[in-house]
């Protein structure tokens, strides 16, 4: 192994997984000792975990709020949300050959300190469009944060059986940030502005910024090539135009001017993958993705995430705009959901120690399938209690799956490219995000746009701010009289929700697509 490691190789004999479990022939305390520091350092790496899917879930339920108060435009609103994990996306891959170069835990330490001085910027932004920069920004730090956590875990835990486990635990620390974000979101938003959902990244990231320097032992590659300054361009150039693209078809419909940016993008992308083929040291080691594991498990990644985050986009707002939640209310209604997430991501560990990848993905994706079947089948007309039953199948399936899914990514690539191979998982992830929100997202916004009735008596500026979001609508109601005020509202609710079937069943497409790439792509892995 061409990795320094923070820790001896732990035994690879399966009756030897308890923490401290004395050797022969090495003085007890020693094992202990390095036993405990392994798990301390995982507990460490944790926060930008917690962090990250914190924010996402906080955010999905400032939508509203922020709506209100900045009153934007349905493609501003998504470019609010999409850009982080559009920048993010477009930098993983960079960000974790960089780490592998200079240090995987300096990284960490760098992302952590950016992200934590833009987050403060954010929560006092004045205007959609100054929400819009900070975003941008906090992806462009946020990229250091998720591959340093996964291959310092990489390197860390070299027993296999260690490394399961720790993996499940930081996958489910996922689901435990988007389980706590939405009470101590609601929590804030009831009793705060908006911005104080930003400010949670700042006593998150204090204790990481004293801690991992103690607990965190530095590695990289001991052997890397150079930056390459034109990869990195052309991995973001590849996204950002595609992303361009699919929110111009939500303004402008499908033209020569919407798809030209998408057809740009594509062909960054071909120009990409012809790079890392022919440079001696790529960014991307392109012969990952020649293992069915590997390969496999990142589409699975790809198009699960795609699907729950299209349905936290609009679950969110259903929850709050349409069945009149608070956004505490709303949030607990997920809770049972994001728990049984955390709770199936621990309990199929020991599962896929004895069944086959291959069967174990597809079967849990058949769960989330149903979740998500059975929003579709009641579209608009779904309760805050179905929702709820909804969600926890959603979290079943996803959270098993994707935690077999993230180690195989890992157990399969070299150690001296553990940085970009984490690289690679949380691209899956965070460009799942992006077309979460641009595929599904615009779906919802032109289903909105093409069925809402404003009544007579609007201004110009209260039309185009209610008919634009359904957010925008509840902000205009409430400075109406109460007869316009509550027929605006019915109309905004049914234009709405008449998406909300249509998205649901592309969820289950998705989802099932995913279970089909694991029945195929996995059938070899074990």
């Amino acid at each position: 192994m061409n990795e320094i490691v923070s820790a001896p190789a732990a035994p690879t004999d399966s009756t030897n997984l308890t923490l401290g479990a004395e050797q022969p022939g090495a003085a007890s305390a020693r094992p202990v000792r390095h036993d405990r520091r392994r798990w301390w350092a995982l507990a460490v790496l944790m926060l930008p975990v917690l962090l990250v899917s914190i924010d996402n879930t906080v955010l999905n339920f400032a939508l509203p709020a922020i709506s209100t108060a900045t009153l934007p435009t349905g493609v501003q609103l998504l470019w609010m949300v999409d850009i982080y994990p559009l920048v993010l996306a477009g930098l993983l891959v960079a960000m974790g050959s960089l780490g592998d170069r200079i240090g995987r835990r300096r990284l960490l330490l760098i992302g952590s300190t950016g992200f934590g001085v833009v987050s403060v910027f954010a929560a006092f932004s004045p205007s959609i469009e100054g929400l819009i920069i900070a975003r941008a920004a906090l992806g462009f730090f946020g990229a250091m944060l998720m591959p340093s956590t996964l291959s310092l875990l990489r390197s860390t835990f070299v027993d296999r059986d260690q490394r399961r486990l720790a993996i499940a635990i930081w996958a489910t620390g996922f689901a435990a940030g988007s389980a706590l974000g939405p009470v101590v979101g609601g929590i804030l938003l009831e009793h705060f502005a908006w911005g104080s959902v930003f400010l949670l990244a700042v006593p998150v990231l204090l204790p990481l910024l004293v801690l991992a320097p103690i607990l965190v032992t530095e590695s990289r590659d001991p052997n890397p090539g150079r930056i390459d300054v034109l990869s990195i361009v052309l991995s973001l150039g590849t996204m950002l135009p595609i992303v361009y693209g699919i929110k111009s078809i939500a303004e402008h419909g499908v033209t020569w001017l919407t798809l030209a940016p998408i057809a740009f993008g594509l062909a960054l992308g071909v120009w990409f993958v012809r790079r890392q083929l022919r440079v001696p040291n790529p960014m991307l080691d392109m012969g990952l993705f020649r293992r069915g594991a590997f390969s496999g498990a990142v589409g699975v990644n790809l198009l699960s995430v795609t699907a729950l985050v299209g349905c936290l986009f609009f679950i969110s707002q259903h929850l709050q705009l349409v069945l009149g939640l608070s956004p505490l209310s709303a949030g607990l209604v997920l809770v049972p959901g994001l728990a049984a997430m955390i709770v199936a991501g621990l309990l199929i560990v020991p599962i896929a120690r004895r069944v086959r990848p291959s069967r174990v993905v597809p079967v849990a994706l058949l769960v989330s399938v149903a979740g998500f079947a059975s929003i579709a089948l009641r579209g608009g007309q779904i309760d805050a209690f179905s929702i709820g039953v909804a969600f926890v199948l959603l979290g079943i399936g996803i959270g098993a799956a994707e935690t077999v899914s993230n180690e195989l990514i890992v157990a399969t690539a070299p150690a001296d490219k553990a940085g970009a191979a984490s690289a690679v998982s949380e691209t899956a992830y965070e460009l799942g995000a992006v077309l979460g929100t641009a595929v599904l997202g615009t779906i919802l916004t032109v289903s909105y746009r093409a069925a809402v009735l404003l009544p007579d008596g609007l201004s110009a500026p209260e039309r185009a701010a209610a008919g634009e979001t359904l957010g925008g609508a509840v902000a205009v109601a409430g400075q109406l009289p109460t007869g316009v005020a509550q027929e605006l509202l019915d109309s905004a609710r049914h234009a709405f929700d008449s998406g909300v079937g249509l998205t649901a069943w592309i969820g289950v497409a998705l989802v099932l697509g995913a279970a089909v790439v694991a029945l195929v792509a996995l059938r070899r892995a074990r």
